[in-house]
């Protein structure tokens, strides 16, 4: 089978399939003894991502594999195609999210002590029923506290392949300009102090700002990191619905 053809499988595997595929599952397509190398599914692919440079859609790489997505310009128009209006998630829900992001494996006392506020057990719920966290090991301490990690459909849902292509310090826009841009939902704002056992709002924020010093050439700070994971989530390609179970590209 020549590239042309072989191209041409692919988009039409990448289209109809709901989820990303890796080479092995394009592979998988084939008769055994008909089916590409991996070179040869990569050079397909990376034709068919040329063909896509002045079209609608483009070929995305993400953690779980490749994927065919509507390009994110043109996502204000094609969003209009279904009326549910996207979920609105909490600051503190983000905030949450962006802390283990940025600097996990952490404990759910860990992240109270940085932001200061305890953390609702419907915010690790609803990251876990997002499957955008999930519980990666424990504690070797007292209790053996649950330490938490994102997924490969965190990375998905934000057009990531690796952990890595989080956005920098220096690349996240300055938090002032940004403000005024977040659609946040201040009906759920966790505002609740965190006890006296797990340390005072004070002191959570001489933690925060010693972590942040060691860490500033490498990690940025939870509320800007926050912002940033905000604004991709509002500008994000995706179909979303207003139960949030969907984790499939519009097409």
């Amino acid at each position: 089978m020549d590239i042309k053809q072989l191209k041409n499988v692919l988009e039409g595997a990448l289209f109809a399939s709901e989820q990303p595929l890796t080479l092995n599952h394009m592979a998988a397509l084939f008769n055994e003894d008909a089916a590409p190398s991996h070179a040869q599914l990569s050079k397909a692919l990376e034709a068919l991502e040329e063909d896509c440079i002045e079209r609608g859609v483009e070929l995305k790489q993400v953690a779980s594999g490749f994927r065919m997505q509507v390009r994110r310009e043109f996502q204000p128009w094609v969003a209009r195609l279904w009326q549910q209006r996207p979920p609105r998630y909490s600051r503190a829900l983000l905030e949450t999210m962006a802390l283990i992001a940025y600097r996990q494996p952490m404990t759910r006392g860990e992240i109270e002590q940085i932001r200061g506020v305890a953390v609702s057990s419907n915010i690790m719920r609803t990251l876990q029923e997002r499957e955008w966290v999930r519980i990666v090991g424990h504690r070797d301490v007292p209790g053996k506290p649950a330490l938490y990690g994102t997924t490969k459909s965190f990375l998905d849902y934000f057009n990531l392949s690796r952990l890595d292509e989080l956005p920098t310090l220096a690349e996240i826009r300055d938090l002032t300009n940004l403000e005024p841009e977040l659609d946040l939902d201040p009906a759920h704002e966790e505002l609740e102090p965190i006890s006296s056992s797990s340390g005072t709002a004070s002191n959570a924020e001489e933690v925060d700002q010693h972590s942040s010093s060691e860490n500033s050439d490498d990690n940025p700070s939870p509320d800007t990191a926050t912002d940033e994971l905000i604004d991709d989530f509002e500008s994000s390609p995706q179909d979303h619905t207003e139960s949030g179970d969907s984790n499939e590209p519009t097409r």
